[in-house]
């Protein structure tokens, strides 16, 4: 038996926290979609769903942190040229993350005949969302991974992009109007959820961390880390005036400490409680992807949101919130065993994947 590719081309093991952190994060942001969508006026003002829309606050930054710390985790510390190895595969992946986040937004062709190819168009369908800015990031990531193959070079390029970002952020929201739309949209200042400035910063702020943290194992070395970085992080939060303005680099610093403070805890948790999280953090993605459309709509297709509106009670919502997560799930689990039946000869493709070296005889 030879193996077609070298061993070292095998990529660590997942990491039990990141998979249990993210799928806490996919599991906050269908039942906040939800929710937001569904429930009465009268029913916001509960304040048990005043402190659920505060903890909805991480739950984006935490999505966006550890996608950041995963591109770096799944790189081979034993093999300088690891990031040049996986390089094609990642930019496939940011161009499928690109693909299906501005897919998410395409208003359907009656739209378009209604409206005409104009900014107004333009501003609706290339609106710069979560996908977007995860894919632009990753692909912005593994190029500087790939050019800087030292450890130290690589955590002052990750570090520039993860304090330069935000900071620069007022600056790219004034110089925004001057650009034509579809980049107005991914810089910001227009009418995009997640621009780059200051999105990306977080992204950077979880690269940076996996790259300084990586040789410590996870479990407990990790966790005391995190949670010593994200008390500091919070802690010089507070030397400063507080700024809740959508570019405020104060605000990116509060909430990447809030962040780290999550991981932590995952790292601290029982295997059992990350483990029953993990297979919904390794299909987010596709959860993410399915429920969007269901709860606002798709290509004039309406969802929850017109269909049903803000007229429901917590009770009626909430489950209505688990019956959309668990039917994402499923749906994501069955297109994997259906993608696993038609390609059977491809290496499963996860962010923090084993890649099983081909073998013939």
């Amino acid at each position: 038996m030879r193996p077609l590719r070298p061993p070292l081309l095998l990529l660590p093991p997942r990491h039990p926290a990141l998979d249990g952190a993210r799928g806490l994060a996919v599991m906050a942001m269908v039942m906040g979609h939800t929710l937001d969508a569904l429930l009465a006026p009268v029913t916001r003002g509960h304040p048990w769903v005043q402190r659920y829309w505060e903890f909805r606050g991480i739950t984006a930054p935490l999505f966006l942190l550890v996608s950041g710390w995963a591109v770096v985790a799944a790189l081979d510390a034993r093999r300088p040229d690891a990031a040049k190895a996986t390089y094609g595969r990642r930019v496939q992946r940011a161009l499928l993350l690109l693909f299906l986040g501005y897919l998410l937004h395409w208003p359907g062709w009656d739209t378009v005949r209604a409206q005409g190819w104009g900014d107004s168009l333009l501003s609706h369908v290339f609106a710069f969302d979560a996908l977007q800015c995860i894919g632009l990031s990753l692909l912005v990531g593994a190029t500087l991974l790939a050019v800087f193959s030292g450890a130290g070079s690589r955590a002052v390029a990750l570090a520039v992009m993860a304090v330069g970002v935000p900071l620069a952020s007022t600056a790219a929201w004034q110089a925004s109007p001057h650009l034509p739309a579809v980049l107005q949209q991914a810089v910001g200042g227009a009418t995009s959820h997640f621009p780059l400035f200051p999105w990306a910063g977080y992204f950077f702020a979880g690269a940076l961390a996996s790259s300084c943290l990586r040789l410590l194992r996870s479990g407990w070395p990790q966790g005391l880390a995190l949670t010593v970085l994200g008390l500091g992080l919070m802690g010089l939060t507070h030397l400063f005036t507080a700024d809740w303005s959508p570019t405020s680099a104060w605000l990116v610093a509060l909430r990447v400490g809030e962040g780290f403070l999550v991981l932590a805890a995952m790292n601290f948790a029982p295997l059992w409680l990350s483990a029953s999280l993990a297979p919904l953090g390794r299909v987010s993605l596709w959860v993410y992807v399915i429920h969007l459309p269901v709860v606002y709509g798709w290509a004039g297709t309406p969802g929850l949101a017109q269909r049903v509106g803000p007229t429901l009670g917590l009770g009626l919502a909430l489950l209505a919130g688990v019956g959309l997560l668990a039917a994402s799930f499923l749906m994501a689990r069955l297109g994997q065993w259906l993608r696993g039946l038609t390609l059977p000869w491809r290496v499963g493709s996860t962010t923090l994947g084993v890649g099983q070296g081909v073998q013939r005889v």
